[in-house]
Formats: C-alpha cells, sequence, structure tokens
C-alpha cells in the first residue's frame, strides 16, 4: 500500500484526485506534482491507456466514467484525444507507458517533486 492510498483523507478525496490529474495528464502529457502521487497516478494512466487501445465500446464507457470531461478545443475532449491520439501512439507497446523524472524537494514541505510524462 503506498502513501497516496492513506493519506489521512477519506476516499473520495483520494479518487477526485486520481481522475483529476489523470485527466490532466492525458491533455498535457506531462505534470510535475510530488513522487507519491505520481506513483499512484501511472497505475490509473495505465488502465485508461489500455482501455483506449482495446477501442471497443465498453472500454469507452468505462474511461469516459473515469476522465473529466475537459475540453481541449472546440472539436476535442480528454476522451477523444486518450482513443484518437495517445491509443495509436501505444498500439505497439505492452505498458510502460508513463516515465517519471526525480527534480529537487519542494521548498516549503521539503516533498520529492517528480515530473511524470508519457512516454
Amino acid at each position: 500500500m503506498s502513501y497516496i492510498q492513506k493519506r489521512g483523507k477519506n476516499t473520495t478525496w483520494r479518487k477526485a484526485l486520481m481522475r483529476n490529474l489523470t485527466t490532466e495528464l492525458i491533455i498535457s502529457e506531462r505534470l510535475e506534482i510530488t513522487e507519491a502521487r505520481a506513483k499512484e497516478l501511472r497505475t490509473h494512466i495505465d488502465h485508461m491507456i489500455t482501455l483506449a487501445k482495446r477501442g471497443d465500446l465498453h472500454a469507452r464507457r468505462q474511461a469516459a466514467s473515469w476522465l473529466r470531461n475537459i475540453e481541449i478545443s472546440d472539436k476535442e475532449n480528454a476522451l477523444q484525444k486518450l482513443f484518437t491520439d495517445i491509443a495509436k501512439r501505444y498500439e505497439t507497446r505492452n505498458g510502460g507507458y508513463t516515465r517519471i523524472l526525480k527534480l529537487d524537494n519542494r521548498k516549503g514541505d521539503n516533498a520529492p517533486i517528480v515530473i511524470i510524462e508519457l512516454v
């Protein structure tokens, strides 16, 4: 059990955090967050990309139930980007869709900060 899974917060807070971070990583393809959050986020983003590679209607509905409905442009949202752009990029890859690069510690509380990005 990783540190983020407890964190002194309730389940709905942790679930909402992971949903927001997953959606934001799909949109921007690179985030700068704490190491514990990045390690937890990695499991969720890998699951979303695996669903997108499957590409059927049930997989699209499962991904839509997890992701936030955030518009990227007039014609595209996070779900469409996941199923069109990102799924095609990783169709021959069997896992390991993210990379975690360690940075310095945060100045205020000395928390380890990392960059998580799609490979």
